[in-house]
């Protein structure tokens, strides 16, 4: 039976959540105060559980990245996880590598955005939230469902839709994770913590 490893991104690969860290890399901390002071509301919502994870994550995404060119996105990305390995946790990287060595099928199933989780593994699928691209600038749209809770589920479905024919390792930390953690074979929650 094949193998198919799942890491969540942000939390279980990473020591803390990577749009804040990408946003404050792209755009200096006197833009990233002041956008966060803008939608502060917002955020309080969403933690009392009154407003949408997505909507806020893309309201926030928009206002700073709505009409940057894609490439421009595309090179911060490769950037921020170039100048940004201390963010990754090293007992995380070493099961994604001995994931790899298997000759495994290995994913990346995360709720951040594409552009800057890739650059951080070479060889390795990421299934992340994907942004919207006109004329060659983003739109400060998401292509894609929000990659978090049962959408995670449903991205490796689609994927691979014969459940029976593998079997899926997952690793996760956080309530976003905890569908994915309960569908896999075998479940590993905060895992590479020290």
């Amino acid at each position: 039976m094949n193998k198919i490893y799942a890491f969540d991104f942000d939390g279980t690969l990473t020591r803390r959540d990577t749009l804040l860290e990408f946003i404050r890399y792209s755009c200096g901390n006197k833009a990233f105060c002041k956008g966060f002071l803008r939608y502060s509301p917002l955020l309080v919502l969403m933690k009392l559980g009154q407003y949408p994870n997505w909507k806020v994550k893309q309201k926030v995404f928009a206002y700073f990245f709505k009409g940057m060119p894609l490439k421009d996105f595309d090179q911060q990305g490769r950037l921020f996880a170039l100048d940004n390995q201390h963010l990754l946790r090293p007992k995380g990287v070493d099961m994604v590598k001995k994931a790899q060595a298997e000759d495994a099928e290995v994913l990346i199933v995360s709720a951040s955005i594409d552009n800057w989780v890739k650059p951080f593994f070479h060889g390795v699928k990421v299934v992340g939230t994907q942004v919207e691209v006109k004329d060659g600038r983003l739109t400060g749209h998401f292509l894609t469902k929000n990659c978090y809770g049962q959408e995670k589920v449903n991205r490796i479905l689609a994927l691979y839709p014969h459940r029976n024919e593998y079997e899926l390792i997952a690793y996760g930390d956080s309530a976003g994770d905890k569908e994915m953690l309960a569908f896999a074979d075998e479940a590993h929650y905060k895992p590479f913590r020290v």
